[in-house]
């Protein structure tokens, strides 16, 4: 079995707006996506030496990375335009397949954190990145 990257599919939908399932297409190289690892206890060590533990939901940060010419950076874009037009967030629910991995992960309750409108300009025009916050992401096999 490989760890290629090159056969992953990510899909967002945006079911208020109407966008989706979108499969995303023309990521970065050496950058795709990337999930953030999340907190998921809190602990409190009592003056007696006992350390305690408690679980507690987190959110989970995605960044995913298009090439500046990726047509799908327009998915990102007609979410941004509609949200400032409205002043209100659309949710987003997403899909990331890993053939390599034989795993998918589905992503549910995702709100659009961070938007770069306009790519960094240097010999090569840079990628863009967004940052998606999450309510919930599930692992599940493929097939």
């Amino acid at each position: 079995m490989s760890l290629t990257a090159a056969n992953s599919v990510i899909t967002l939908t945006a079911p208020s707006l109407g966008l989706g399932p979108v499969q995303l297409q023309g990521f970065a190289a050496d950058d795709v996506t990337d999930m953030e690892p999340a907190k998921v206890l809190e602990h409190l060590m009592g003056v007696d030496g006992v350390l305690s533990f408690g679980f507690v939901w987190m959110e989970r940060m995605q960044e995913i990375t298009l090439q500046a010419n990726s047509a799908s950076n327009e998915f990102f874009d007609q979410i941004n335009t509609q949200q400032e037009a409205v002043q209100d967030v659309y949710t987003l629910n997403g899909t990331v397949i890993l053939p390599a991995l034989g795993y998918s992960f589905i992503m549910t309750n995702g709100g659009l954190e961070t938007y770069k409108p306009m790519p960094q300009v240097q010999k090569i025009i840079r990628p863009r990145k967004y940052r998606i916050v999450w309510n919930k992401v599930v692992p599940a096999p493929i097939g």
